[in-house]
């Protein structure tokens, strides 16, 4: 199965409801978000409806949307994607470890293998979400800071984790954004619009394997060039 975390396909902020369809209808299974998730007109309608395109589960509980999907794997085992959100660096209404355990046993409720894409800034954080799941879960993905991280591994308690899956989207650039909006930002202290950059588009991620009760058995970080 395929997961994708699609929370800045708008031109590098946000979702909307038609990219999110055509994620969907080009082979991803589930759709998780992140701290972008609202910065579109209409994606909260579409949240509050749909059952494979989640924002984080910590995201507070009036915000729309869901936080847990479970889907069919090719060969008919079930998966339950869970979406969180970290805690440091970053406006969270709710701290993930308040909620993670729960949000856990939800999900092993309902399906054999538990995948979490634990949206965070600190490589610390996400670290320390992959050591406290270890063995409760199938893989810890960490994703939002668009540098794919050397520390693909499966861990003692049979749990995969990487620190960050990467970014899919123009590598040459400022982490997706063209270089010169960005530097000019930072040299001026001044608000400045960033706009996508272009070419040298690359594909990452990561490729866990598992077996059909949920434990993984490998987890391998993926890059593939496009241009």
């Amino acid at each position: 199965m395929c997961i994708v975390n699609g929370e800045n396909i708008a031109d590098g902020a946000g979702i909307t409801p038609k990219l999110a369809e055509r994620l969907l209808a080009d082979g991803a299974d589930v759709v998780t978000l992140g701290n972008h998730t609202y910065r579109r007109d209409g994606i909260g309608s579409y949240l509050a409806s749909s059952e494979r395109v989640i924002r984080p589960a910590n995201a507070g509980a009036l915000t729309p949307g869901r936080g847990l999907a479970v889907v069919e794997a090719r060969n008919g085992v079930k998966v339950a994607v869970l979406n969180v959100l970290g805690s440091l660096f970053l406006d969270t209404p709710v701290s993930p470890w308040e909620v993670v355990d729960d949000l856990v046993d939800e999900a092993r409720a309902q399906a054999p293998v538990v995948i979490v894409d634990f949206h965070a800034e600190a490589t610390s954080e996400k670290v320390a979400m992959a050591r406290w799941l270890d063995g409760r879960v199938t893989a810890v993905i960490g994703t939002h800071t668009h540098v794919q991280t050397n520390d693909a591994r499966v861990q003692p308690g049979g749990t995969a984790a990487i620190t960050d899956a990467g970014m899919t989207g123009p590598h040459d650039s400022v982490i997706g954004s063209d270089e010169h909006n960005a530097l000019k930002r930072f040299l001026t202290g001044m608000p400045t619009r960033l706009e996508p950059a272009s070419g040298e588009v690359r594909i990452e991620g990561a490729l866990v394997e598992c077996t059909a009760d949920g434990r993984a058995t490998s987890c391998t970080a993926v890059r593939v060039d496009v241009d």
